[in-house]
């Protein structure tokens, strides 16, 4: 076959092969977004599930689509040069049909995304453990209520390493959050979770964690000189270790 002939059907192919390649490497790491380590982040990774699936479905239908009418409408050879091909005006059904399906996937997308971020902001009446945090230009102070154990910052900079927290595996952790001056935020990336820290208001949210180990958390809102050194560490373990954790500090001013 002489060289520039079928360019559509070459464009489908490699079109096809890019998608699938993409398709393929989007499955093998849950669409490009970490599960989360806790129950609440378990929640939004679900939720991004779906609608990576959403977008997936509606972007092959668009390109099938597309390929489609680059194949069946494509000029042919026996084409008359001047030939418009056939005209119309016009498919009610259709139109109703294109605009009825995009209607019905913002309406379930719209009440998924609802119905979690009410589950995700829950609060429960009785949580296991109460932890105060106050973020201040640059460190954190976090307080464990009823215990007595309170970790502070150093003086941040390049080469401080942030406060080290611990939590219980698979206990519910109310957070009380706020700050001593401008606004921060508390941020745990592989907790899929985020809360700002506003000066003269209290943030309370709950986290459940699922997994086990050392994640690393961060201020997310631009605060001023060290803003990328106002780091901490959650190191969350086994509920009895957790509690050995506590007794050992009981009483005491941690610092990092």
């Amino acid at each position: 076959m002489p060289t520039g002939r079928h360019p559509a059907r070459r464009a489908l192919r490699i079109l096809g092969a890019i998608g699938i390649a993409g398709f393929l490497s989007a499955c093998s790491s849950s669409f490009g977004m970490p599960r989360g380590a806790s129950e609440q982040g378990r929640d939004i990774f679900n939720l991004w599930q779906v609608f990576m699936v959403a977008g997936i479905v509606v972007g092959a239908i668009v390109y099938g689509l597309i390929g489609w009418s680059l194949l069946r409408y494509r000029r042919r050879r026996s084409d008359d040069d001047d030939a418009l091909g056939r005209q119309f005006n016009g498919h009610v059904p259709i139109e109703i049909v294109y605009t009825a399906i995009p209607i019905v996937i913002v309406i379930a997308l719209f009440t998924m995304s609802f119905r979690t971020e009410q589950r995700v902001a829950d609060l429960t009446p009785d949580p296991a453990v109460t932890l105060h945090a106050e973020a201040f230009a640059w460190g954190w102070r976090f307080t464990y209520e009823g215990s007595d154990v309170r970790v502070v910052s150093d003086p941040s900079g390049e080469q401080v390493t942030g406060p080290e927290i611990a939590l219980p595996r698979g206990e519910v952790v109310r957070v009380v959050l706020t700050s001593d001056d401008v606004i921060h935020a508390f941020w745990v990336p592989d907790f899929l979770f985020k809360r700002d820290a506003i000066p003269g208001h209290v943030n309370e949210f709950d986290v459940t964690p699922t997994d086990t180990g050392t994640f690393q958390g961060v201020c997310a809102e631009f605060c001023g000189l060290n803003h990328a050194y106002m780091t901490f560490r959650v190191t969350v373990m086994e509920p009895g270790a957790f509690d050995r954790w506590l007794d050992e500090r009981r009483g005491e001013e941690v610092a990092s």
